[in-house]
């Protein structure tokens, strides 16, 4: 056993605010599978630091979240030496934003680990390897933007009201499927 201790911070995120009343929810779930992979490194000197660091209701799509801004604060101010999440989409969907958190935690000696993805960033491998998922993790966000354009696009061809403010003189639509009258 190591007497080096390794100041271990928990970031777990969830997009929406459904269920986070709930005596168990998803962050709740992200915080035990990382209290356990850090006690797995126990032998290592791996201790779970007592903050949480939890982003309920926000996307990973932007930076601007509470608990990642204090996270961030803490790796500038060298509490911490590793960040452990769930899996890399909890921490950001974007890869520029992904390439900025690990630019931050590289020139303050933190290093990344996903308990789910079998990697860490203080390896060339686990570089390559974490930035090939974040790519996957962007496409799937713009595929997924591309559909909900396209679905909203093919209803308004079709003459279905999509919501949003109605021209002067309309009416709001009648019926379930959307098709309105006229002004």
């Amino acid at each position: 056993m190591t007497d080096a201790v390794v100041r271990c911070a928990i970031y777990t995120r969830k997009s929406s605010e459904e269920g986070l009343s709930q005596a168990f929810n998803s962050l709740h779930a992200q915080r035990e599978a990382c209290e356990a992979y850090i006690a797995s490194q126990a032998t290592m000197g791996w201790r779970a630091l007592p903050d949480q660091y939890d982003d309920g209701g926000h996307s990973g799509g932007g930076m601007n979240r509470p608990a990642l801004r204090r996270l961030l604060a803490e790796v500038r101010a060298d509490r911490l030496d590793v960040v452990v999440v769930y899996k890399v989409d909890r921490l950001t969907r974007s890869l520029a934003d992904f390439a900025r958190l690990i630019e931050a935690l590289e020139a303050n000696n933190v290093a990344l680990v996903s308990v789910t993805q079998a990697f860490n960033t203080t390896s060339s491998m686990g570089k390559l390897t974490l930035n090939v998922l974040l790519s996957f993790a962007q496409f799937e966000r713009d595929i997924t933007g591309e559909r909900i354009r396209d679905k909203v696009a093919a209803s308004k061809a079709r003459g279905m009201w999509m919501g949003g403010f109605l021209p002067l003189g309309y009416d709001p639509p009648a019926g379930k499927d959307g098709r309105g009258g006229g002004g």
